[in-house]
């Protein structure tokens, strides 16, 4: 059993446990909140009549019962923390197992202008994504999906680094993943940001000891009323007076509420989530420089949120009609909330976006981590320092299981362009896409699926999957022909590119589709590419014995006793065998 494995079902077993304890415990609390009442009920019965112990048992028992009912919804928090948590191990096994499918495929990521996307199954049903995302936040998996997508080659090391850090604590990113998960947010990041800048404050400076010196005079009245110093009718001119100086702020008071107050939840979750980053401890570079972020001010991040999120629970009693009358009757209270929320947006929100990238940023980079954490067999990649661009030992696919995946050797060097020959179904496809996902995965900071793997940063571009186009007027052939003029024109500016090409120039004839790959070849020879093609076209071949920097490759396919076998294994050389005449005869086609 892998450590992974063997960890995800203890995690299931411990918290199984914890929830059946807490359910027995939450179960304890609701019939003692019940007992309470009833007692309570049944005093104030006996002692009706006696109005000091009626009034002593009432307060006494609404304490008590709301103590219960406090401590019941600490645990029932906790509970619902622990259930999230055994969800996640749950569905990490039935991952393991090859049971992913069901998850989010992200095919809104998949962009035909871009480099790779839609060519090496990183969207899509049974994709790279689906597999290995587990995000919880809409923001985080658009990272994520950008990580996979953003051909950046700098800072390797560093991402190796944190990916690995986060690979080692499991159950700190697990539990992080949970707490996201509880978070129920009614507008996009980005849309919370745009109206925290976009806000005008109502409320100037000098309103800022007006609530505290209007709830003073309050108290000084209704004192001067009880010792009938002042008529007590002074008291409700006063409660009218405050209710006059709210209402004049009513309409903009009431627009505020309506628009902020409904992300307290949002503050409240990534309080929680700001308070996990910033009470752990981090090793590496990365990581340090993203927690910095979000404790720069002198104050934690965290702190700062749930500041807010308090603020916004305040404003929020002005929906008890008892807190709406006498609240802002005495002591202004909605324009007193209004006021530090205002001063609150005005200090903070140039910094907020910041914060929330930072929690956004472990969502994603947690997705990496666990995957490291899972494939502890995958090796990362070493930075090479000579001509190297791909030396990776058992090379393997992946998404591929064990039981099925075949490995080979690859090593590549500046500038050399492998042309891949083989049968149907050999697996020429499946390995032009094992070298594709080994350089998007290098790139990331990823281990990839390799003994070991030597090579060199480089961005990558390829052309492997072209269809017609009905929006465009486009035929297959030309929407082929505009994908081979995007990698060419992008080598022009940028050499740095490992190109891979499946079976070029599909569109047309044999006889033009030979002499249009030879010298499409040649071109990106000329361009001092690097790079692989596979195509069934054998005379491409020929171009290794001009041009020093072309090897040939294969994948073998053989027939015996009437049945097709294939190896999956990369030789060096020219396929001999081709096996469509024999499949159409096999299938009854023919």
């Amino acid at each position: 059993m892998k450590p992974s494995e063997a960890f995800f079902k203890k995690q299931v077993s411990e918290h199984t446990e914890t929830i059946s304890r807490l359910q027995k415990s939450l179960l304890s609390l609701s019939l003692l909140r019940l007992f309470i009442f009833i007692v309570t009920v049944l005093a104030v019965y006996v002692t009706f009549g006696k109005w000091l112990f009626v009034l002593g048992i009432s307060l006494g028992g609404i304490s008590l019962f709301l103590v219960i009912l406090s401590k019941y919804t600490d645990l029932k928090i906790e509970r619902d923390l622990h259930q999230r948590v055994l969800s996640i191990n749950e569905e990490e096994l039935k991952i393991l197992e090859g049971n992913y499918k069901h998850r989010p495929q992200g095919l809104e990521y998949q962009n035909p202008n871009h480099p790779y996307s839609l060519d090496i199954d990183l969207f899509g049903s049974g994709s790279f994504f689906q597999y290995i995302n587990r995000t919880s936040i809409k923001e985080s998996s658009d990272l994520l999906a950008n990580l996979l997508l953003s051909n950046n080659i700098n800072d390797i090391i560093d991402k190796q680094e944190a990916i690995k850090e986060l690979a080692s604590k499991p159950k700190w990113h697990q539990n992080y993943s949970a707490i996201a998960q509880g978070i129920e947010v009614e507008y996009k990041v980005h849309a919370i940001i745009d109206w925290l800048r976009g806000y005008q404050p109502f409320l100037g400076k000098l309103f800022k000891n007006v609530p505290m010196i209007f709830s003073l005079t309050t108290i000084g009245i209704i004192g001067l009323s009880i010792f009938r110093i002042i008529p007590l009718d002074a008291i409700g001119y006063w409660l009218l007076l405050g209710l006059i100086i709210t209402g004049f702020y009513l309409k903009r008071i009431n627009v505020l509420a309506n628009n902020i107050v409904k992300l307290k939840e949002t503050f409240k979750q990534y309080s929680l989530l700001l308070q996990q980053i910033e009470n752990e401890k981090w090793a590496s570079h990365f990581l340090q420089n993203k927690s910095f972020k979000i404790q720069r001010e002198g104050s934690k991040a965290s702190k700062i949120f749930l500041d807010l999120s308090r603020l916004l629970d305040a404003l929020d009693n002005r929906n008890n009609l008892f807190s709406a009358i006498f609240g802002n009757g005495f002591l202004l209270w909605d324009l007193k909330q209004v006021f530090h929320i205002e001063s609150w947006i005005k200090k903070h929100t140039d910094t907020v976006e910041d914060w929330f990238n930072v929690v956004t940023f472990f969502d994603a980079y947690n997705s990496l981590g666990n995957f490291a954490f899972i494939h502890e067999d995958y090796c990362f990649p070493k930075i090479a320092q000579n001509n190297i661009i791909i030396d990776a030992k058992e090379l393997g696919h992946p998404l591929l299981k064990n039981s099925k995946r075949v490995t080979s050797d690859v090593q590549l060097e500046d500038f050399q362009f492998f042309i891949i020959t083989g049968a149907n179904m050999a697996g020429k496809s499946t390995f032009l896409r094992t070298v594709s996902l080994h350089i998007v995965m290098a790139n990331m900071g990823l281990p990839v699926c390799a003994s070991s793997s030597n090579y060199k940063p480089m961005k990558l571009i390829t052309s492997m999957r072209t269809s017609d186009s009905l929006d465009d007027d486009s035929s297959y052939f030309f929407s082929e022909l505009k994908r081979l003029k995007f990698v060419v024109d992008t080598l022009n500016n940028d050499t740095n590119h490992f190109v891979i090409l499946d079976e070029i120039l599909k569109g047309t004839n044999s006889t033009d589709k030979a002499i249009g790959s030879k010298k499409f070849v040649k071109k990106l020879t000329d361009l001092k590419a690097t790079g692989i093609i596979a195509t069934h076209d054998l005379s491409l071949t020929e171009l290794e014995n001009n041009i020093s920097t072309i090897k040939n490759y294969f994948f073998d396919a053989e027939i015996k006793d009437d049945e097709l076998y294939f190896d999956f294994k990369l030789k060096k050389g020219v396929c001999q065998n081709m096996n469509a005449s024999f499949l159409l005869n096999k299938m009854d086609i023919v």
